[in-house]
């Protein structure tokens, strides 16, 4: 019987190499379905390509491509882009952007969703997301359509599953070439699986705690079934939550001892979260159907909402759609969900310190991001995740490497804790500029342990087989089991690959070395 191959020191050290993504720019394809500015793209690929960049991550807007009535698909000006970033030995994120560009952090263009369907709105605005006093939010539609024939005959679920399918067939020879690694699927506004609870277009500003969206006529339908099949057809949905900018003690519902605590408000949220479960679930089954043999990775976002972590109500959470309090895990049910379809689970906010955020807003996302990347693991799906805001600096940078390996280098091959990718927000002219770009291209080099760019992702443990059929559809008991708080994996202080002169490589093989004569 041979041994097995000795692995040279590289081989152990790409074992952890975390490949990094570059998201394009919001606009890059124009609300006219043209790729204006080809020029500047291809000369922008070469800086990536040059600074080791694995990839991109782009919008694939329903606005643009089905703009013109329902099935009328143009993919032309997207062809065009895909071309240009295969001719750059680049690899595609595709991100299926089923809401609208406008509204939201960092929305720099306005991409409404097809005029078509805000004109089916018009006559019947329940289509969309709604507020306690009745204010639309036309990102995206809501949930509760989505198993209505209210577009055309179609569905809001059948909408979706169609574009996918245009999407499979017109860029066919994208996946099969292997340029398109990934389908990230948008399930809700800003593409994340929560509900539009803190729009900035009505008012929101933070740290507030946003407001619940199910007043629209189907999910208020929907949910007075449901509590009279509770045996309760006299409760209603919350009227005491508040508005956008308040804070969580000055609201009945999420007070000490507030509404959420009781049985009624306990029911309200477990209806709330399950809804967006359900949803998620649903289209991910779709879109599971659609790739069902390509090599590729299905994936998910979700939002993270940092602020009013650390009281006990989670208040921004809750109105997002996130059932997670002290002793109830909102976020490890969506990943057992993303488990049955095989499914990366998405994260933001990798760049943020507590220390960086306002005390009043009882912020900690260190120990959110530490939170969802243990749950996602103890599920045994992959994880990966995006910075929230545009950030230039190496200690942004570090704690993005802290987060992509939580107990740094493995020296001997892969670390127990590996983040699968993690993409970068965005490509701008203020990343390129020479000390932004020095110290970013620093940044990928350590996401590489210190190795060069590795084309084969196979050498990094990433294999990228046929897509295979999603699971059995979890039980409610399943999902419910998923809720019970499990003590997240340790982090290390610091990361040992940082970006500033004093980390790296070296001063780790010197730790270990003087470690060796403790």
């Amino acid at each position: 019987m041979q041994d097995a191959p000795t692995l040279t020191f590289n081989e152990k050290m790409l074992a952890n190499y975390v490949p990094i993504f570059v998201m394009l720019p919001l606009g890059v394809v124009t609300i006219d379905n043209a790729l204006e500015d080809k020029d500047t793209l291809v000369k922008q690929l070469k800086e990536l390509k040059k600074a080791g960049v694995d990839g991109v991550m782009v919008d694939v807007w329903w606005g643009i491509i089905e703009s013109k009535g329902p099935k009328q698909y143009d993919w032309s000006a997207y062809r065009s882009m895909f071309q240009a970033v295969q001719e750059y030995g680049l690899k595609l994120q595709a991100i299926m952007s089923f809401h609208q560009c406008g509204g939201n952090v960092g929305d720099i263009v306005t991409i409404p969703i097809p005029q078509w369907v805000l004109d089916i709105g018009e006559s019947n605005p329940d289509i969309f997301y709604t507020n306690l006093i009745g204010n639309r939010n036309r990102e995206y539609l809501t949930l509760g359509v989505d198993n209505l024939p209210l577009f055309n005959g179609r569905t809001a679920v059948e909408i979706y599953s169609d574009y996918l399918k245009s999407f499979r067939e017109n860029m066919s020879d994208f996946l099969e070439s292997g340029l398109i690694i990934d389908i990230e699927v948008g399930l809700g506004p800003a593409g994340e699986l929560r509900y539009p609870s803190y729009p900035e277009t009505q008012g929101w500003a933070f740290p507030g705690i946003g407001e619940f969206q199910c007043y629209d006529k189907y999910l208020k339908a929907e949910f007075k079934e449901a509590a009279a099949i509770a045996g309760h057809p006299e409760w209603d949905l919350p009227d005491n939550a508040g508005e956008y900018n308040d804070t969580p003690e000055s609201t009945e519902f999420f007070k000490s001892n507030g509404t959420y605590l009781t049985e009624k408000g306990k029911f309200f949220l477990t209806w709330y979260s399950n809804k967006l479960l359900s949803h998620g679930d649903q289209i991910l089954d779709e879109a599971n159907k659609v790739f069902l043999g390509c090599k590729l990775k299905l994936a998910a976002k979700v939002s993270g909402i940092h602020w009013w972590y650390e009281t006990d109500n989670h208040a921004a959470e809750l109105t997002a759609g996130y059932y997670n309090l002290k002793d109830r895990d909102g976020y490890r049910p969506i990943a057992r969900m993303l488990s049955r379809h095989h499914a990366i689970l998405n994260y933001t906010c990798l760049e943020m310190k507590n220390s960086e955020q306002s005390a009043d807003a009882k912020c900690a996302p260190q120990e959110l991001v530490q939170q969802v990347l243990s749950g996602g693991w103890r599920e045994n799906i992959e994880v990966a995740g995006e910075n929230a805001l545009a950030r230039y600096d190496s200690a942004a940078y570090d704690q993005i490497l802290l987060n992509a390996r939580p107990n740094g280098i493995n020296k001997d091959g892969q670390p127990k804790l590996r983040m699968y990718g993690v993409t970068y927000l965005r490509l701008v002219d203020e990343l390129l500029q020479e000390t932004n770009f020095n110290i970013f291209k620093t940044f990928v080099k350590k996401m590489h342990a210190d190795q060069d760019y590795c084309q084969d992702s196979e050498k990094y443990n990433h294999r990228l087989g046929p897509l295979e059929r999603s699971k059995p559809k979890f039980s409610t008991e399943d999902l419910l089991d998923a809720t019970k708080p499990v003590e997240p994996f340790p982090w290390d202080k610091e990361t040992d690959m940082s970006v500033t002169s004093g980390g790296g490589l070296l001063s780790y093989l010197i730790s270990k070395i003087f470690s060796l004569f403790k």
